[in-house]
């Protein structure tokens, strides 16, 4: 338990210094070179930010493992969504990485995983700090619906340009005569994406009554 305890807090560790440090990038050129930092962010700082998404899908194994007590299907969609997104249409496609809207989904991102590594590091240590325990189960609720619609304009931006260039596309010759049009898989994905969130929600909003009940509150502060 000690030796699995070290390694979730050094995993939690490293994806802290990760987005925190994309996080902090993001607002430096903010706050420097304003609207203009906005059309290159994803060539500043993609590279991190796929890294710190393929180290993510170690906390499904992790679920599956036991050694994280999460539940294994609401984590699961969120961590799938994010490397649908950023892979399959954002590095896919150089035309929609300059977008506006690929700022503000990493800003969202980003946003959430520092507070909750944050929470995920001192909670491995027993340490439960009250407002980032509030923070942590609270912030996501109105966070994660904004960064579901962010990912969804994502997509309807790129359609046009997995149109025009055949991305994904694929036409088998004969006698299989079959074809996959990506854009419509793209297409029904949305739909997936807005039913994993209402039931995403739902989990989140019982994760926070779990953990921030009245009960629970007195046993942490005690």
């Amino acid at each position: 338990s000690f030796t699995m305890n070290t390694y979730l807090f050094v995993y939690d560790l490293m994806q802290f210094c990760g987005h925190s440090w994309i996080f902090t990038n993001m607002i430096i050129r903010f706050m420097s070179f304003g609207k203009d930092s906005l059309a290159d962010t994803f060539y500043s700082i993609g590279l991190v930010m796929r890294l710190c998404q393929l180290l993510s899908i170690l906390e499904i194994l992790h679920i599956l493992i036991g050694i994280d007590k999460s539940c294994l299907f609401p984590r699961f969609l969120q961590i799938t969504e994010r490397i649908i997104v950023l892979f399959v249409v954002i590095n896919s496609q150089e035309e929609v990485q300059g977008k506006y809207v690929v700022c503000v989904l990493f800003f969202l991102w980003n946003l959430l995983d520092v507070v909750r590594y944050t929470y995920n590091m001192l909670a491995r240590t027993g340490i439960y700090y009250l407002p980032l325990t509030w923070l942590n189960f609270s912030l996501c609720i109105p966070l994660y619906p904004l960064s579901v619609l962010a990912k969804a304009f994502a997509i309807c931006v790129s359609l046009p340009y997995f149109e025009s260039f055949g991305t994904y596309s694929i036409k088998l010759p004969l006698p299989f005569a079959f074809s996959i049009y990506f854009p419509y898989v793209l297409k029904m994905y949305l739909l997936v994406l807005f039913i994993g969130m209402c039931f995403i929600i739902q989990n989140l909003f019982s994760e926070r009554k779990a953990h921030l009940g009245t009960g629970n509150i007195k046993k942490k502060r005690s």
